[in-house]
């Protein structure tokens, strides 16, 4: 009888340090030298955030001895993308940094896996997991994708921005995190139905973020540095979660497709997270789950649980149910091949949604 040989390859891609707290934006420079990184560097911000965050970062980084060139970004285009990767040839950049909200990080992602160089995330806003993951969300011949992209090398988040920021930011953040739930029933689905890959460990620490958030729900509140230290850890935990299971899969599921759905069909969409939460209360209905404790904890939390406080209209929220399912049709989800006009009306009414 021949041995059983293990044949299992699996590489993770995990941040090497994570540095959350108060003024930690004056320890940029301090962790790039930890990491020992050399030469010139790239930050890419927007206007606001470069104010806000960026130049701090940048006289760190000077402080430390590095050479720093700065480049606004407006959207998370291909456009943007080349700009940061032709500065970076012509500076014989050595690392990026995103500095600022989503799109800011995405694009300097998204460039440093292309030029095959570090890249350092540095969120001035918690309002979803794409800060920590190894996915970029991309604007692609106008539509949001999402790409394959390096797990930040280290992540550099100050509390003290992150609660200066507007609060409905951190409270999209929850909605994201809270997503987790129903992504991972997807996950599990896809596994038993389909034998889709499944990790345990990673589920376990995706769910574990998504109850964290849903018992602490009472002591999220704005201006308080607590909260945002508390929803950050979250995001990174999610973050190691996606990196450990080598996809997006412990975060991202029905709810997401919802979310994106939106995107495609309501002239003007809510934050992501915000989106996801809302999609998180019918998909956790159709999972058989606790709807209720999530629809409860958003609404504690301040984050939207319905099509008004979305601001968009109930016929748009039905749209982005029927058509979801065509959303990565290649992740199996709850949504099977898709929800009748009556079942998407029946969940969103059920779940007081509309």
């Amino acid at each position: 009888m021949k041995s059983r040989e293990n044949h299992k390859n699996k590489w993770m891609e995990l941040p090497r340090i994570v540095d959350v707290g108060h003024g930690v934006i004056h320890n940029t420079g301090k962790v790039c030298k930890d990491l020992k990184l050399n030469g010139n560097a790239i930050i890419v911000s927007g206007n606001i955030t470069f104010s806000a965050a960026g130049k701090t970062a940048a006289s760190s980084l000077e402080d430390a001895g590095y050479h720093v060139d700065t480049i606004i970004s407006k959207s998370p285009t291909l456009e943007e993308v080349a700009k940061v990767e032709k500065m970076a040839v012509e500076t014989k950049a050595s690392f990026l940094l995103g500095v600022g909200g989503g799109k800011s990080i995405d694009i300097a992602k998204f460039a440093a896996m292309h030029l095959d160089l570090p890249f350092i995330s540095v969120p001035t806003a918690a309002s979803h997991d794409g800060i920590v993951s190894s996915r970029a969300s991309i604007i692609r011949e106008g539509q949001t994708v999402s790409e394959a992209a390096h797990t930040p090398l280290a992540v550099v988040a100050d509390t003290e921005i992150i609660t200066t920021a507007p609060y409905r930011l951190l409270a999209s953040g929850c909605g994201d995190i809270i997503s987790n739930y129903t992504a991972v029933k997807d996950w599990d689905l896809a596994h038993r139905l389909r034998g889709e890959p499944f990790s345990e460990y990673a589920s376990i620490i995706s769910n574990m973020t998504a109850r964290m958030l849903i018992e602490s729900a009472d002591t999220i509140k704005p201006g308080i540095e607590e909260s945002a230290w508390m929803v950050m850890k979250a995001l990174v935990a999610s973050g190691v979660a996606m990196s450990i299971a080598g996809s997006s899969r412990p975060a991202s599921g029905s709810e997401h497709k919802f979310s994106h759905a939106l995107d495609e069909i309501a002239p003007k969409p809510a934050l992501h997270g915000e989106q996801c939460g809302v999609g998180t209360i019918m998909m956790m209905y159709l999972h058989g789950g606790n709807w209720q404790e999530v629809r409860n904890a958003l609404k504690t939390i301040g984050a939207p649980v319905n099509a008004s406080e979305l601001r968009i209209k109930e016929e748009y929220i039905i749209k982005a149910l029927l058509h979801a399912h065509e959303i990565r049709p290649e992740r199996y989800t709850i949504l099977g091949t898709g929800l009748t006009p009556e079942a998407a009306e029946n969940v969103a009414r059920i779940t007081k949604v509309i």
